[in-house]
């Protein structure tokens, strides 16, 4: 009796099945991506030396479990931070080399020397919850806007736009090169005058 042979396997029909199927499976699926603050953060500054920060230079807002804001060890409440930030930010209470022209503070010089030297410090407990956190940081941001709104507008007039305002059309893929180009200029200035330094450190644990 005659031995029948196996049946062959078409591996070519295969491979194509399995192919049109990872092409299936790629253009259907959707990727949660998380959402949050859409926020850019500065680059990290590589530095061998040690930089001395004097506390003055240091605005400390804290947000403790019970969602009650300290700042400055002071309870205070969400209404009042944001001029309270602008004071810290605008006081140019340096003198030579920190002296700062532009600022129009009271110039304490317990307070910041510049704004380039003024950091904003943010601390949470982990029990802080998540909308105090957000409304807090708004502030804070809200807070460096307004002053390079103030400083955009008075070397800009110009413009007949604010700084936000500006920022938002640099943004906007519909802009035009040539007014892209002119805008990243000025918007570089302003950042520069007002450089965002919040330092969000990592959340405590009540005990």
């Amino acid at each position: 009796m005659a031995r029948r042979s196996s049946p062959e396997v078409n591996a070519g029909s295969m491979a194509d099945i399995a192919f049109l199927l990872l092409i299936f499976f790629l253009v259907t699926t959707t990727i949660e991506t998380d959402s949050g603050i859409s926020r850019k953060l500065p680059p990290m500054e590589e530095s061998e030396e040690d930089v001395v920060i004097k506390q003055k230079n240091i605005f400390t807002v804290l947000l403790n479990g019970k969602d009650q804001l300290l700042v400055e060890d002071e309870l205070m409440v969400l209404e009042d931070l944001r001029e309270s930030a602008i004071e810290f930010l605008d006081n140019g209470g340096g003198t030579g080399e920190d002296a700062c022209t532009y600022c129009k503070g009271k110039k304490d010089p317990k307070s910041s020397d510049n704004p380039d030297k003024a950091i904003i410090s943010l601390k949470n407990e982990r029990e802080t919850s998540y909308a105090t956190y957000i409304s807090v940081q708004n502030e804070l941001v809200a807070a460096y806007n307004q002053l390079r709104n103030r400083e955009f507008t008075r070397l800009y007039p110009e413009e007949n736009m604010s700084y936000v305002e500006a920022d938002k059309k640099y943004s906007d893929p519909r802009t035009d090169k040539s007014v892209k180009e002119k805008l990243k200029e000025k918007i570089s200035v302003i950042k520069l005058m007002f450089p965002m330094k919040l330092s969000e450190a990592e959340p405590n644990k009540t005990s």
